[in-house]
């Protein structure tokens, strides 16, 4: 068996599309992770594009792919009112197929649902003139005020268009006749524009969506490790294909590594990750998640029946019993998107030995961590 990973050339975007969508015919689907620059946003355009056929009759446009990236957010826009600053709100571009069905299927109360998780403010649609307000309820000495039309960060901007989309996607999913035309979703960098903590939830929450289901083909890019290695994991046992991404600058030609052949290329980006947050001191529950992931990872690689055999005897804890509890508890939660949970100073301390044990136990090359990513 080769040791090298298998690699596939393509010319330009459109050969890649080809082969993606000749791809999905079989598998359910392609999860990719690329550098910033190498043309993600642009591969989704041209998937879509590819998907658009023109009625000879009528020379009307259909399509076949939902899709999000970077220009999803221009479907929205923002009426500051300059001149009063009292009536702030969104503009909703309602010639988008993005909204079909908007009014017909109560989309508010089907974004509320996973807009809760996330954020504190809520909103309303003028369904007549296509526009969006926004509200937050604030405590006011002992009583509550619902401040209207107020102008959310753009931070919350992104989280509420996130979850008009994964609304847009139950209705897919839930074969509503409003989008029968979906057969392909394409999702490029949900996360870009969030903090590291958001990517577990975001992750988790795509994929129990998308894994619920089994008509509609998925295509997913990112840049960020953390989001990609989550997704990696949540559809591992889904029929699928992982690649990395690249592009030669000089030729412009497009290649694709299957990560499959290289099953450390995850497994070393989350140790990664998880060696930056120790050292930073910016460790969250979550990280417990990951952390039982690499040893569950490790268990079974070398043989044993239980991800607790990976774990480095103390001298407080000889049989590693306490620290398996730790990771067992601590490993279990719903984690809020803007409000993790940070680790109590105990637990952090007990994280930090158990990975440290960890990488001292099987070893990996140190070149592949940098300062800022060592654990001291």
């Amino acid at each position: 068996m080769s040791s090298q990973p298998t690699t596939s050339y393509f010319a330009n975007l459109n050969e890649l599309v080809i082969h993606f969508r000749t791809l999905l015919d079989s598998k359910k689907y392609v999860l990719l992770f690329a550098y910033n620059g190498t043309g993600k946003t642009r591969l989704s355009g041209a998937f879509k594009d590819l998907g658009k056929q023109a009625n000879t009759e009528t020379g009307i446009s259909t399509a076949d792919t939902l899709y999000y990236n970077a220009f999803t957010e221009d479907l929205f826009t923002w009426d500051n009112d300059l001149e009063g600053d009292t009536n702030r709100y969104l503009n909703i571009n309602r010639n988008s197929r993005f909204f079909d069905g908007l009014r017909e299927l109560e989309m508010e109360s089907r974004i509320r649902r996973f807009l809760r998780r996330y954020a504190d403010f809520d909103f309303s649609i003028d369904y007549e003139n296509w526009t969006i307000s926004f509200s937050r309820e604030v405590r006011i000495d002992d009583a509550t005020e619902k401040i209207e039309n107020i102008k959310v960060s753009r931070g919350e901007e992104n989280i509420f268009v996130w979850c008009f989309f994964l609304a847009v996607i139950q209705l897919v999913v839930d074969q509503e006749q409003a989008y029968s035309w979906v057969k392909y979703v394409y999702i490029d960098d949900p996360i870009s524009s969030l903090d590291d903590n958001n990517a577990i939830a975001v992750a988790s929450h795509l994929a129990q969506l998308l894994k619920s289901q089994d008509e509609i083909k998925v295509v997913i890019s990112s840049h960020h490790s953390l989001f990609f290695n989550v997704i990696y994991n949540e559809f591992k046992k889904t029929k699928g294909k992982d690649y990395f991404l690249s592009k030669n600058k000089e030729t412009g030609e497009f290649s694709i590594q299957d990560t499959g052949d290289t099953p450390f290329f995850n497994h070393v980006a989350l140790i990664k990750e998880l060696s930056k947050a120790a050292n930073t001191g910016r460790l969250y529950t979550y990280h417990f998640n990951i952390l039982r992931n690499i040893l569950e990872k490790a268990a079974s690689f070398h043989g044993f029946k239980d991800f607790t055999e990976c774990i480095k005897p103390d001298e407080d804890d000889e049989e590693g019993v306490i620290f398996a509890r730790y990771v067992n508890i601590l490993s279990h939660g719903n984690y809020s998107l803007f409000e993790p949970k940070e680790m109590l100073d105990d637990n952090k301390e007990v994280f930090r030995k158990i990975l440290q044990g960890y990488m001292e136990s099987y070893r990996f090359n140190p070149e592949l961590f940098n300062e800022e990513s060592r654990i001291e």
